[in-house]
């Protein structure tokens, strides 16, 4: 469990994943269970968290969304499918295999809230 500080935040959770993981080859699938937050990977240099955020708000439209039980959360909802629910990274002899400045990151799009995630590898 993630509990998020702000309405809208990108947390590095690479060295969380990185323990979960065993030491042979495999594969670690990191899934959000919540549709209004977001896995993925990024370069996280200073400012690039915000940028990223920035720019997947920037791809939700402005409509109406009276049609939704919530309609004041449904552009969360949409960033969130954006960018998607989960990222899988490949494990060499028990090492998440990232590029150099690649991260894997939460991306709150409604909290603050405390988001689970499920993290499997094999």
């Amino acid at each position: 469990m993630i509990q998020t500080q702000n309405e809208r935040q990108v947390i590095d959770i690479t060295d969380e994943v990185q323990k979960l993981v065993g030491s042979d080859d495999s594969l670690a699938t990191v899934f959000a269970a919540h549709t209004t937050c977001a896995v993925t990977t990024a370069d996280l240099d200073p400012g690039a968290g915000e940028d990223l955020a920035a720019a997947i708000w920037g791809m939700v439209p402005k409509l109406d969304y009276g049609r939704h039980h919530d309609p004041a959360h449904m552009p969360a909802h949409i960033a969130s499918s954006l960018v998607g629910p989960s990222v899988t990274i490949p494990v060499r002899a028990g090492k998440l295999v990232l590029g150099t400045w690649q991260r894997i990151i939460l991306i709150e799009l409604d909290g603050p809230k405390t988001r689970k995630l499920v993290i499997t590898t094999g």
